[in-house]
């Protein structure tokens, strides 16, 4: 079996993208600083200490590395950009520099649709639309784009970016402060009150966690290249609320309060690109995705 390496294995996106890719058939090797020591495949490493990511790779010697460990929120990132950006840029920066010295045919990293485009003037945007970040997060992304590039021309190793939408689905940490559909679908569950940031007007666009492994997949076998990962469609965080509401039975009215510094008003992505790719384009409906991820906390 060809050997797979995925960072960020214990979070939301690595773990169902390692759950996919064991059912693909591939023999899949899982980092994460919360790995559990009860899986003997998964290695409890940080990704930012370089000695231990270089024996790591010597080692097990992976033909793919799906890079999806990261800093994941806007608000943190305005809160502690040093951490922002040795976590998303220099520890990605030394995970693809050895990944070329130890052999690594493709590096898929897990780069930003919604965080990379500010607030653009058209919707959907297109890979070709004029990268402006709002936040340390989106920039650090933006970074790490632009160092892979360069990694890329100056070695053998290939490099595929995908840029996925606001990923939502089963798994997903509720607590955080990233992942509207997760705390929102808690929240109702418990019967405590929602609050929503801004006025409910601003607008996301929504992928099914499933549709992005699949998605992470074909930018392993496909030609290297840089992809937008979405639906195409924006959907307000008042229809997310309503959506989860109706899912849930909730009565209770939601709490406004001001939005919070990074946060774009609106972003859609483009899929086409992905789809003449890749062959990739997503399955699931935002209103199934929520009833699985509504089922899913229920029975938790």
């Amino acid at each position: 079996m060809e050997k797979i390496l995925v960072t960020g294995a214990g979070g939301f996106v690595g773990g169902h993208l390692v759950t996919y890719l064991q059912e693909q058939g591939y023999e899949v090797i899982g980092v994460d600083i919360n790995a559990p020591t009860t899986e003997k495949n998964f290695r409890p490493i940080d990704i930012r200490n370089q000695e231990h990511i270089r024996e790591l790779l010597d080692q097990i010697r992976p033909k793919f590395i799906f890079h999806a460990a990261a800093q994941t929120s806007v608000t943190e990132s305005m809160r502690l950009p040093k951490k922002d950006v040795e976590t998303n840029v220099l520890a990605s920066i030394n995970l693809a520099l050895q990944s070329a010295e130890f052999g690594v045919k493709r590096f898929i990293f897990f780069s930003s649709g919604g965080a990379l485009y500010g607030n653009p003037s058209e919707l959907p945007v297109s890979e070709d639309t004029e990268i402006k970040p709002l936040s340390i997060y989106g920039t650090s992304k933006a970074a790490t784009e632009n160092y892979l590039n360069i990694i890329q021309s100056n070695t053998n190793l290939e490099c595929s970016v995908l840029r996925p939408a606001n990923i939502y689905g089963p798994g997903q940490n509720p607590f955080g402060e990233a992942g509207v559909v997760a705390i929102f679908t808690e929240k109702m569950l418990r019967g405590e009150q929602v609050t929503i940031f801004g006025n409910g007007q601003q607008s996301r666009d929504y992928i099914y966690v499933e549709d992005v492994t699949k998605a992470a997949l074909a930018s392993a076998l496909g030609a290297p290249n840089t992809c937008n990962i979405g639906s195409g469609i924006e959907t307000t965080t008042q229809n997310i609320f309503e959506l989860i509401a109706k899912q849930t039975s909730y009565q209770l009215l939601p709490i406004y309060e001001n939005e919070r510094p990074g946060e774009v008003d609106r972003i859609a992505l483009d899929y086409s690109k992905a789809t003449a790719q890749w062959n990739w384009k997503p399955t699931v409906t935002l209103e199934e995705g929520i009833h699985r991820t509504v089922e899913w906390f229920r029975k938790q």
